[in-house]
Order: C-alpha cells, then structure tokens, then sequence
C-alpha cells in the first residue's frame, strides 16, 4: 500500500469564530504505483488534502500512512525530512526560483534531503526534453518547459508518491495532454503512484481510475456542535 487515509478530519478557524470543516475522510487509498485522478471542484478541499497528504499541514485528527510510515505521528523536522525523500510534489504556480538556472531549481529541490546529484538533475531535465535549456531562468522559459522543471524537480529524489496539484491550470489546452502524459510516463517508469487533482472532466478522462472528492469526503457530516465555541 502506498497511500492510506483513515478518519482524517481538518477544519480552519473562520474569522467569525466558527469552524468551517473542510476535511471528512472515513478511508481512501492508493496501491504502489497506481494513478488516480481526483475530481473536484474549485474550494472543495482538493489542495488541503495534498496538504495533509504531504505533511505541510497536520490534521486535526486521523492517520495518513505513507509506505507503513504513519505521517501524522512524525514530528515536524521528521515530517519535512520524510516528505523530502519520498514524496514529489508537482505545484500548480510550479513555485520554481527566477533568479536560477533550470537545473538549479532541480537541484535545490534535491539539497533538502541532501541528496543533490547533479548527473541524475541533468539526466532528468533531458528526459523531459529540455537538455538544451538546462541553463534558462524560469522567465527564459515557456510556461509548457517551466511545467516540465517542476515535473523533474518532481521526481529528482525518487520518491514512491507523486502529488500533482491541478498540472494544467496553467498550460494551453494544446499542451495538456503533452504535460500530462510525461507526468504519468515517469511515474509509470519508475513504479511511483501518482493521485492527480483536477476540476477538468477532459483531464480526468485521461485516468483509468476517477474519484470524485465528494465521494469520499463528507464534512457536512461533522457534527458542528461548539462551532463558535
């Protein structure tokens, strides 16, 4: 098993004094090296369930086990080093550093699990077909290239989980099936799951399995007794 969630639950602290629930998850899971699209629309939880997923945000409750290892039993620094080296995480800004090279921006993805190796970032970057624009800035790239350095810097530690946060959101709808198909060949070459979000039915079609968020994600269902305590 890859990928397991169990009662978890997250909510945020609206200016009000209210709660507003945002996660109710009774079960998901993902086997090694499967692919998921997960649908859902915009607001519904979709970025703060890879969130809890990685590790950037706790839950309030509930477990998420990654490769046996219970995420939310980590402390922080253990939880950053173990998000590091086993998980990749495509962002749909990219988040990539202006003022570096491509290769750069893959390599400072390497340094925080100290593992920078500069063969495999070249090696990587050619593989998504940008061997000759290793030295390029972000803004000396196309958004389509940029997408394929944060894809690399994805993938740069090897890691068993691939989360990608809505990949195409900001690329052309002629570049979207190109984007998404080198995601999912490198995860398929090299046995990494991949859960992929979206809100594009176009997107999702592409997947051999779908989920839909609200299938599985119920915070209606929180019983919101003490919501403004």
């Amino acid at each position: 098993m890859s990928l397991e969630l169990k009662q978890v639950q997250k909510s945020y602290r609206e200016p009000s004094g209210g709660l507003l629930h945002v996660l109710n998850v009774e079960e998901f899971r993902l086997q090694q090296g499967e692919q998921i699209a997960l649908v859902g629309s915009s607001g519904g939880g979709k970025t703060t369930l890879l969130n809890v997923i990685s590790g950037i945000s706790n839950p309030d409750c509930g477990k998420v086990i990654i490769g046996g290892n219970d995420v939310t039993a980590m402390q922080e620094a253990a939880r950053d080093r173990f998000r590091a080296e086993r998980i990749g995480f495509v962002f749909q800004t990219f988040n990539l550093l202006p003022a570096f090279s491509a290769l750069e921006n893959v390599l400072l993805g390497m340094s925080f699990s100290g593992k920078a190796n500069k063969a495999r970032a070249s090696e990587l970057l050619g593989r998504v077909g940008l061997k000759t624009r290793m030295s390029h800035r972000p803004p000396q790239l196309s958004v389509g290239e940029q997408q394929r350095v944060a894809v690399a810097r994805a993938l740069a530690n090897s890691p068993s989980l691939l989360l990608a946060d809505e990949p195409t959101a900001s690329v052309d709808l002629a570049n979207q099936e190109t984007v998404l198909k080198l995601i999912r060949d490198a995860c398929s070459e090299n046995n990494v799951s991949l859960l992929l979000v979206t809100h594009s039915s176009e997107v999702a079609s592409l997947f051999g399995r779908v989920e839909k968020l609200s299938d599985f994600n119920k915070p209606e269902l929180l019983d919101r007794k003490g919501d403004s305590a």
